[in-house]
């Protein structure tokens, strides 16, 4: 018995090639674009992220600024402070305020410091406030700075003061009058009162509704790069301008790379913020998002 030999005949070969000619090109331009729609989201999502946190974090702090303190530098620790309402372009590079306690305000279950001074029960050398606990104020202070500052470092804030953003924040230079916008203080054995700080005088005209504040925040663009036009925005906590602290006197965290754009601006009371990065990755590409914060 005789078996045959099954081949291909050359136009079954010819077809073939053309087949895997076709497969090769537009298989691997389709690769390509499948890889380049994987690269673009990617980037777009981690940018998204990113920027997304970043405003949010930033105006969640400044959700709780005293709103007159709010200021604007060329550079962290520049001499120079301009009123956020008086700042605009690309030339203020560092937002500053101060910021009430928001967490000892809520307490645990009663707020730390009322907000409330009992003016019949008050003088010049002390403050009366009904319902408040500096002894558990000065427990959070402590654990919220890392131990570097405590209840005596603090200042309050009367609601409707008259503010000089020059001098009466201490943006620059410690105070030593109490007739500023801030008041420093200290305790006594009465977790109920307050008393001037060292050195500063007796208090004059207080009212009935203050805000504690131990730190003040600053937000700064740094290192930024000529040739890819981009910096790194950073976070500066825990510093007391009221005793003549500066930014870098306190703590400093990243908060994001890769920063393209940031920029600020105030209508009356309430503060706009905007934030742009872009990816090494891509050219040319950039996604910024904004927020208002009333």
């Amino acid at each position: 018995m005789r078996f045959g030999h099954a081949a291909f005949t050359m136009i079954e070969l010819i077809f073939v090639i053309v087949i895997m000619g076709i497969l090769g090109k537009f298989g691997v331009e389709f690769l390509f674009q499948a890889y380049n729609s994987f690269i673009n989201s990617k980037v777009n999502n981690e940018l998204q992220a990113n920027s997304e946190s970043t405003v949010e974090f930033i105006a969640n702090r400044l959700q709780f600024r005293i709103k007159d303190s709010v200021i604007a530098r060329t550079g962290i620790n520049a001499p120079l402070t301009v009123a956020i309402a008086d700042a605009s372009g690309n030339l203020y590079q560092v937002l500053e305020w101060i910021g009430s306690d928001d967490d000892g305000f809520r307490g645990s279950s009663l707020p730390n410091w009322s907000g409330i001074i009992d003016l019949d029960l008050s003088n010049t050398n002390s403050l009366d406030s009904p319902q408040t606990n500096t002894s558990n104020e000065n427990t959070l202070i402590k654990i919220l700075s890392n131990n570097s500052a405590d209840i005596n470092d603090s200042a309050l804030y009367f609601m409707g003061s008259n503010s000089d953003i020059q001098s009466g924040y201490g943006w620059n230079g410690q105070i030593n009058d109490q007739n500023q916008t801030m008041h420093p203080i200290n305790t006594n054995a009465n977790p109920n009162q307050f008393i001037p700080a060292v050195g500063t005088g007796g208090f004059h005209d207080v009212n009935e509704y203050y805000k504690l504040a131990w730190s003040a925040y600053a937000v700064s663009m740094e290192d930024f790069n000529a040739t890819t036009k981009m910096g790194n925005l950073y976070f500066y906590y825990n510093f007391q301008p009221w005793e003549g602290d500066v930014p870098t006197d306190g703590n400093k965290t990243l908060l994001m790379q890769n920063v393209s754009t940031f920029q600020f601006t105030s209508v009356g009371s309430l503060l706009k913020i905007q934030v742009c990065t872009k990816s090494d990755l891509l050219e040319e590409y950039s996604l910024c998002k904004e927020k208002t914060i009333f």
